[in-house]
């Protein structure tokens, strides 16, 4: 099940948003996002999932990175390959944890920096979990008005290579609701 809205950017593109009830692991998209820890070890969750599917290489890659680099802070986002996802990159941010003061910022600035990178990467896909509404904790409701305050703002001045953003969860509630809120753009 799927649904779709655009949005104007200042190129005088439209964006494509659509909002999925599916497996992210399954789609077929330039970057796919993973909603991680600090450390990146992808136990459970969404993180789970891909390296389940896409194989250990993503879990070894990552280890790679925070030898390299540390522990990835909150709101900011780390790149490895893909495994065996259809996928060219896997986009791993630290997103909120619980509903603490502070988080809807630390989403935003996940968001901000996830669409960045993947303008880096010259991306034109990317495919987003809930990121934090799921074994991290974060409302629901919380992330929804977050998500919309944040992609609106950014989006209304972009000019990066994204052109189709997918918000993907496997409940279709969470996806219908956030998708309603994309609904107020309606003229």
């Amino acid at each position: 099940m799927a649904w779709e809205t655009r949005i104007k950017t200042k190129k005088d593109r439209e964006l494509v948003l659509q909002f999925i009830c599916e497996d992210i692991t399954e789609l077929e998209v330039d970057a796919i996002v993973n909603a991680a820890n600090s450390y990146l070890k992808h136990g459970g969750g969404v993180a789970g999932a891909i390296v389940q599917r896409g194989g250990m290489i993503i879990q070894k890659e990552s280890d790679q990175y925070v030898q390299k680099y540390g522990p990835v802070t909150p709101g900011n986002v780390a790149v490895t390959r893909p495994g065996n996802l259809n996928a060219q990159h896997i986009i791993h941010t630290v997103g909120p944890i619980g509903n603490k003061a502070g988080n809807d910022d630390i989403l935003s600035k996940c968001l901000i920096n996830t669409f960045n990178k993947a303008s880096e990467l010259n991306l034109n896909s990317i495919a987003l979990p809930f990121i934090g509404t799921g074994i991290f904790g974060y409302p629901l409701e919380l992330f929804i008005q977050t998500t919309y305050k944040t992609v609106i703002s950014y989006f209304s001045d972009y000019q990066g290579s994204l052109e189709k953003v997918l918000f993907c969860d496997i409940d279709r509630q969470k996806i219908e609701k956030l998708w309603q809120k994309f609904q107020t753009l309606k003229p």
